[in-house]
């Protein structure tokens, strides 16, 4: 079966399609972050302002409520004090209509229902017998109200608003009222109908039984209507605002209550045409945003270039590692970043190293024949191969108690043996880089590269303990006694690392030995001898 090879795409392309792909994500977030937070903008701010606006409606028709009340209040004062002077009758009936048009007619009834005064005198209603729900009302509470909207005689939608008369000595004599036409031009049809909106807001009124009082539409003024909210929530609350949504639109509505008559005025903006303007402000964005990603995609292209360039170099010249003069040219190649730099120390130590010192570590030369650990030989490679990778470790300079007494009482082959298997114990419990050898007689060394201080301590107690605990036929238990010294890159020779962890291993015989010191730590004791 054959298998399709792929050609292989270089850093460079990579790069390119990494910032190409960032930029069109980039932006398209921007979009859509900027979509939704306009359009959220947009719909608060239509919702507030629908509210405000129906709030100011609704207290301006409360204020002229009670001017109205308040000029009833005033006649019916004065009335009180000659309710039978039928001149004086008239006159505050025109007086009421014509100067200060609030209403469409005016009226004065005694407690009879009976028309004392009417203006305009054109509606001949002047002595006759008034029998409607809003006339009765006004007789049988005795005091001011606004009706409710009723049709009238002429078949008018007329709400009533009144105020009744009482004499100087607390009789009952009637009381005067004005007619404001709901269907027809009057003053409350011209305060709500004044639209300062000319963004396809529209403005009308209901009222307790949501029946249309006030519409733009004067086919709809006296019929009923579904509720924007509840009777609960209009009993609760004096204004609000909120999203209504039926099967073919959405609108966004702002309402507000009027206090007297419990009258709701609704201010409604559909709600595309809130949101027409939010294409072209996104139009706007994209094109602001257009000219910064091809400045950033012309940086990402120079950049991707700048980067890409010395690992490319660098990995023409992996594929030439065995001609002589590749080192020089490496050499050559500007690293002018970590990651390349740290490539271009490999390759060089690779150089080096791989092909002399590290291949030497595998050979016999560098291996103790006894415990096949390194020797010094093999130390030296392995610590000039971790100076070439400034490879930090912690030293371990081990060493066997009392061995001389093994060698006098038991003989060099038990002392041999002792060697093996102390070297068999370290060897099992090094780790996959730690890097193990004989430093010569009895004494042995650990590198632990990039290990801590105290890392370094835990791993050395437990090799002490280990041995401590183990038993070797003819001698039985022995210790052994462990310094420790650190190498940084940085900080002091190789070398210097290693006489501290001699001189660790040194304080920690005179200890009394089967113990660990760490070098520059006279108190770290990990153990006393048995």
């Amino acid at each position: 079966m054959l298998t399709r090879i792929w050609p292989k795409t270089d850093l460079r392309t990579l790069i390119m399609l990494l910032a190409i792909t960032s930029i069109v994500i980039t932006l398209a977030n921007a979009l859509y972050a900027t979509w939704r937070v306009q359009r959220m903008v947009l719909i608060e701010s239509t919702l507030e302002a629908n509210r405000a606006y129906a709030t100011k409606l609704a207290s301006t028709t409360e204020v002229f409520f009670q001017l109205a009340e308040s000029q009833l209040h005033y006649s019916a004062t004065k009335l009180g004090n000659d309710f039978d002077n039928s001149e004086l009758a008239q006159e505050e009936v025109n007086r009421l209509r014509e100067q200060t048009n609030s209403f469409n007619s005016v009226a004065i009834v005694d407690t009879d229902g009976v028309v004392k005064a009417i203006s305009p005198e054109s509606m001949m209603l002047k002595g006759m017998h008034l029998t409607s729900q809003a006339s009765r009302e006004a007789l049988a509470k005795r005091q001011p109200m606004v009706s409710k909207p009723t049709l009238s005689v002429a078949n008018n939608l007329i709400v009533f608003v009144s105020w009744p008369i009482w004499s100087n000595d607390g009789r009952y004599l009637g009381y005067i009222g004005g007619t404001i036409y709901l269907k027809k031009k009057s003053i409350l049809n011209a305060l709500l109908g004044e639209q300062f909106y000319r963004d396809g807001t529209h403005v009308y009124v209901l009222d307790r039984n949501d029946q249309v009082l006030y519409h733009q539409n004067s086919q709809l003024i006296g019929k009923t209507v579904p509720g924007i909210i509840s009777d609960q929530e209009r009993q609760n609350r004096t204004n609000g605002s909120l999203q209504l949504i039926d099967e073919e639109t959405s609108k966004l509505a702002g309402y507000a209550i009027v206090p007297t008559t419990g009258w709701m005025v609704v201010a409604l903006k559909p709600t595309d045409v809130t949101l027409a303007p939010l294409s072209g402000l996104l139009l706007k964005v994209l094109k602001n945003s257009v000219p910064f990603a091809l400045l950033t995609l012309l940086a990402a292209v120079i950049l991707s270039r700048l980067i890409a360039l010395p690992l490319w170099q660098l990995a023409r010249k992996a594929s030439q590692m065995d001609t002589q003069s590749v080192s020089g040219e490496i050499n050559g190649i500007r690293a002018w970043y970590f990651e390349a730099a740290q490539v271009k120390r490999a390759m060089l130590t690779g150089i080096g190293l791989v092909q002399d010192k590290i291949g030497r570590l595998k050979s016999e030369v560098q291996t103790d024949p006894m415990t096949n650990l390194l020797n010094r030989r093999g130390l030296g490679a392995v610590l000039d191969y971790f100076l070439a990778m400034r490879q930090p470790f912690a030293v371990l300079a081990l060493d066997i108690d009392h061995f001389k007494r093994v060698n006098d009482n038991f003989g060099h082959d038990v002392g041999d043996e002792v060697i093996k298997k102390v070297a068999q114990a370290l060897r099992s419990s090094a780790r996959q880089t730690d890097v193990v050898c004989r430093n010569g007689g009895e004494e042995f060394l650990m590198l632990l590269p990039g290990t801590a201080p105290e890392e370094a301590r835990i791993i050395a107690e437990r090799l002490r303990q280990s041995i401590a605990d183990s038993w070797i036929d003819a001698v039985g238990n022995i210790t052994i006694s462990v310094g420790i010294a650190l190498w940084q890159p940085d900080n002091g020779s190789q070398e210097q690392s290693l006489k501290q962890a001699d001189a660790a291993l040194y304080q920690a015989k005179n200890a009394g030995r089967n113990c660990v010191m760490l070098a520059g730590q006279d108190a770290l004791v990990s153990s006393i001898t048995r």
